[in-house]
């Protein structure tokens, strides 16, 4: 078995990108279940401290690009929100499978590349996940990281495939069995990186909370909204059933 460092290593000159699927930070846009419990400075300044934090996570990774793909209105915001620190790349289109259809034409127009796009509220992603994303597109055409609800939190692949989220569903508790059926229809060898979760609802949020507060570093500027806003936090029921 391959070391952390020895993982990070092979990465180095792979032509390895990894792209943030990323919204600009306005109310009504960004974590709109959420926003049904929580006051909407809170939900922005939530997502914001998730995408920051999702974006040093990924700029930690060696021998990795980092770009963000947003929808083409949010650029110049996005843009200017982030410091010009990092590519922002406007999608084709509207909705998110546009925008990993986008993702995957435009990173690969040139030359064949490695591309991982995520979530832009993943800043407690261990960094292992994602170089094992990249790792496993040496011998798949396609990479999945499935969420617990369904869905998936990250996508790869080293080229373009129009109709791979045709119709997708996205948002979806069949989003994850509707990607995989339509690679199956293409033919593609599929590859899955570990379960995790989204910050979607109530329970995602608590449970988040909880493990900042053991590991804060994890996620530095989102711990600090939880010592901010801990008193709605409190607040927050989560949904019957939810594990």
């Amino acid at each position: 078995m391959k070391s952390i460092d020895q993982t990070r290593q092979g990465l180095c000159g792979q032509n390895c990108t990894l792209v943030i699927m990323a919204k600009a930070p306005r109310p009504g846009t960004v974590k709109t279940r959420l926003a049904q419990s929580l006051p909407p400075p809170a939900v922005i300044a939530l997502y914001r401290c998730l995408l920051e934090d999702t974006l040093e996570l990924a700029k930690s990774l060696k021998g990795i690009e980092v770009a963000i793909m947003c929808p083409e209105p949010d650029q110049d915001e996005l843009a200017n929100f982030l410091g010009n620190n990092v590519p922002v790349v406007a999608q084709k289109g509207k909705g998110l499978a546009a925008g990993l259809t986008s993702v995957f034409e435009h990173f690969t127009a040139d030359t064949q590349r490695r591309i991982i796009a995520f979530n832009s509220d993943s800043p407690h992603l261990p960094p292992l996940v994602l170089e094992s994303a990249f790792q496993a597109l040496a011998t798949h055409d396609v990479v999945i990281g499935p969420t617990h609800d369904g869905g998936y939190y990250l996508v790869g692949a080293k080229a373009a495939y129009p109709t791979l989220f045709e119709g997708d569903g996205m948002g979806t508790k069949s989003a994850l069995d509707r990607l995989l059926s339509r690679a199956q229809d293409l033919g593609l060898s599929t590859g899955f990186t570990d379960s995790f979760y989204d910050i979607d609802v109530a329970e995602d949020l608590i449970r988040l909370g909880a493990e900042l507060h053991a590991a804060s570093e994890r996620a530095p500027r989102t711990a600090a909204w939880f010592a901010e806003w801990g008193e709605a936090v409190a607040q927050l029921k989560p949904a019957t059933g939810a594990v």
